[in-house]
């Protein structure tokens, strides 16, 4: 059976939790060797013991400049090679002061847009200048939201995340357009709610799950699971998408073209 991303050496920033590490078990899945950085070393224990001899792992926060770098030094070493970076981090800013507008705390705004954009900003960097160096093309992919562009303000107004999620948006596509003469694809998946730790207060939440049911009405109306998102990402980071960059491929469950209840 064919394996879309075999011989291939990812890094997967946020690649130990929820999303991250289920797109890294299907990148294993389909082939690939990854380098996962998460947080903390207990979600690391996890993620090793999941993935296996075709994974590393490496404690590091996204929003240091260092963390990335090292994790491509990782796979270079342990793989010997370095294709591509696949970022996932982020979080709400909720409990440190995100909110509307009118109420966001300047620690809030630091805070949501340091952990959302300005990681976004430190692993893109590397490893373009790492791919840039070693002249051979590759893909980046970034984690985004719908809530860049389809706001759902009773409840989810936290303002300073979706300008950070916008923000990669912007961020995707220039950088692809800057670089896709070097055959450096840089692409965006915009999923929405999706049952991860992050969503833990929406999932407790009644209202916001009966609202969820009409706003994301596909396969009988549901929060979206982390493997809903992997098909995406596993296209986008290997060859079958030779051909694309500057892109940000929804994955809603029909979120932006439903009304929901408000």
């Amino acid at each position: 059976m064919n394996q879309a991303l075999k011989n291939k050496t990812f890094v997967i920033v946020g690649g130990t939790t929820g999303l991250g590490l289920s797109a890294a078990k299907a990148f294993v899945g389909e082939g690939a060797r990854v380098v996962v950085i998460g947080r903390n070393a207990e979600s690391l224990g996890q993620a090793d013991a999941t993935l296996g001899q075709a994974a590393r792992s490496l404690v590091g926060d996204a929003t240091d400049p260092r963390t990335a770098p090292k994790a491509i030094n990782l796979a270079k070493q342990e793989f010997g090679g370095f294709d591509g970076l696949y970022h996932v981090a982020g979080g709400s800013g909720r409990s440190v002061g995100d909110g509307p507008l009118h109420e966001i705390s300047d620690d809030g705004w630091r805070q949501t847009i340091d952990l959302n954009l300005t990681s976004v900003f430190n692993s893109n960097r590397a490893a373009l200048r790492e791919l840039s160096t070693l002249g051979q093309g590759g893909v980046i992919l970034n984690m985004t939201s719908v809530l860049a562009n389809s706001p759902a303000p009773r409840h989810f107004a936290t303002h300073a995340y979706a300008v950070a999620k916008a923000g990669i948006v912007g961020l995707s596509r220039s950088v692809a357009a800057q670089y896709a003469q070097q055959n450096i694809r840089v692409n965006a998946i915009a999923p929405a709610l999706v049952a991860t730790p992050m969503s833990d207060r929406a999932q407790a939440n009644d209202e916001i799950m009966s609202f969820i049911k009409q706003k994301q009405p596909l396969d009988g109306g549901r929060i979206g699971l982390p493997e809903d998102v992997d098909g995406a990402a596993v296209f986008l980071m290997s060859d079958a998408a030779k051909f694309v960059t500057g892109q940000v491929l929804t994955v809603d469950g029909g979120w932006s073209i439903s009304e929901g209840i408000e």
